[in-house]
């Protein structure tokens, strides 16, 4: 398996791993991938990788900035992570998920935070906390995971992007 960048050549299969990764999850609005376009049109993917196996993009990550309401600044939200459900359960979400915090640390984040599964999450050291939250997420889907020690208060907004439910237009 190899852990890269996107690539303009990547956008298709990105958008087709992540429609079949979250097309069977009840969860989901079904609009991820309108998330990740979203996103990459406004310039706010600041970590977007692929995995790859025998040369197919079986995997994606990606990674914004969010705002917080006490001000502090280099947090990002994680997500969407998509792993084709052929793939799933062989350790791709996993290495995207710690090549992508690696890369977080390096760029001098101080934190990154999360919708998702309760029990997943917290083997890479997330946690749920007291004092931050996003607003509508139950506390035991939101998980929060400081680089620096220190954990903000107050609110998480995720980039306006997250609420796309269709296609970006090119104009």
């Amino acid at each position: 398996m190899l852990i890269r960048p996107e690539t303009p050549a990547d956008v298709n299969d990105i958008t087709n791993v992540t429609e079949a990764a979250f097309r069977t999850l009840e969860i989901s609005r079904h609009t991820e991938q309108f998330v990740i376009s979203a996103l990459r049109a406004a310039g706010a993917l600041t970590i977007s990788l692929v995995a790859e196996v025998d040369g197919c993009v079986v995997g994606h990550i990606a990674f914004s900035p969010v705002t917080l309401s006490d001000g502090t600044a280099d947090w990002y939200g994680l997500g969407p992570v998509s792993v084709l459900p052929e793939q799933q359960r062989k350790g791709i979400g996993g290495a995207l998920i710690e090549e992508g915090l690696s890369r977080l640390k390096a760029i001098s984040a101080r934190g990154c935070c999360l919708v998702g599964h309760p029990g997943y999450y917290t083997r890479f050291g997330f946690r749920n906390v007291q004092g931050l939250r996003h607003e509508g997420v139950p506390p035991d889907a939101f998980f929060v995971l400081s680089f620096d020690g220190c954990v903000p208060r107050g609110t998480v907004e995720f980039h306006k992007a997250f609420q796309a439910t269709g296609p970006v237009s090119s104009s």
